[in-house]
């Protein structure tokens, strides 16, 4: 039984971190990593801010080494540069 409410109060506490930095991240950091967000209204930063609570620590990571988002590669994308596999 200890362990249960062990597992749900650190649930919890995620959660509300999550839910802050979210609060914080989607009014002031999520144009810093990606600059497509630039100008986006309150709709497109509600759809985004369960996602944000959810993966903060990634998202707070990456906002703190203020990292652009990496460039897909594929074959198609490898091979109008030029590169070869």
């Amino acid at each position: 039984m200890i362990v249960a409410e062990i597992l749900v109060l650190v649930v919890e506490i995620y959660l509300v971190v999550g839910i802050l930095f979210g609060i914080v991240f989607v009014t002031r950091g999520v144009q810093t990593i990606d600059h497509a967000a630039e100008g986006t209204g309150w709709g497109f930063r509600l759809i985004i801010l369960p996602g944000v609570a959810a993966f903060w620590p990634l998202l707070l990571g990456r906002w703190i080494r203020r990292a652009q988002p990496g460039e897909e590669r594929n074959a198609h994308r490898d091979r109008a540069r030029g590169d070869r596999p």
